[in-house]
């Protein structure tokens, strides 16, 4: 194939320019204090964004890694707090064990939920999921307000997710929404500051299933 440009890639080949990549990453990150459980959820997560402040300020809780990959092996539910969440998870990995990828946020009797209480969508999902999904893994990249309502219903003892992977960006309660997360003395993944998304989420729980699937 010709680019028609002066620069040639080292290569077009998929698998190829993944482990180039991570090979790349690897290198410029340098020392790190993760776990050789953890570091593959580190590097897939610079690898979505290229971005290595974001992937030094990963936080895992020490059970993290094994309790999704447990959770991933019995056929927990993924509660997304978005579609994009939703959309970008490998699906294949999950469906393998007897799991399904939900997203509740558009339902129609979440919305109505909303307007009746005059809340978030988000805040009436988490709890939508409570019913429909206990003991799942929570992956919430988008709206601080749905992981600040699962951080309240945890701490209450109505919910008890398998793992928490709660990185919202933004600038009003995104930070704020971690800080209570690393308070909680349950599995979860998360980072400090206002940096994060859907695709962060979706590379950090691609990430474990990859591992969980590894398992054979």
């Amino acid at each position: 194939m010709d680019f028609k440009t002066e620069f040639k890639p080292l290569t077009i080949q998929p698998q190829e320019i993944e482990a180039k990549s991570f090979e790349m990453i690897t290198e410029e990150l340098g020392e790190h204090s993760f776990t050789e459980a953890q570091y593959p959820v580190v590097q897939r997560v610079i690898h979505a964004s290229a971005d290595f402040e974001l992937g030094r300020s990963l936080v895992f809780h020490p059970d993290a890694i094994e309790a999704g990959i447990a959770a991933i092996r019995r056929g927990e539910k993924v509660i997304a707090d978005v579609q994009m969440v939703q959309v970008g998870i490998s699906k294949e990995r999950i469906y393998k064990y007897g799991g399904d990828v939900n997203v509740y946020i558009s339902d129609p009797d979440v919305v109505e939920e909303a307007k009746r209480l005059n809340t978030t969508r988000a805040i009436i999902s988490m709890r939508k999921a409570l019913r429909e999904a206990e003991g799942g893994i929570y992956a919430i990249g988008n709206a601080p307000t749905a992981l600040l309502e699962l951080i309240r219903l945890v701490k209450e003892g109505l919910a008890k997710p398998s793992l928490i992977i709660g990185m919202p960006v933004g600038f009003v309660s995104a930070a704020e929404s971690k800080d209570e997360l690393l308070k909680l003395d349950i599995p979860f993944i998360t980072n400090i500051g206002r940096k994060g998304g859907s695709t962060i989420v979706v590379a950090a729980l691609n990430a474990i299933s990859i591992m969980a699937d590894k398992r054979g």
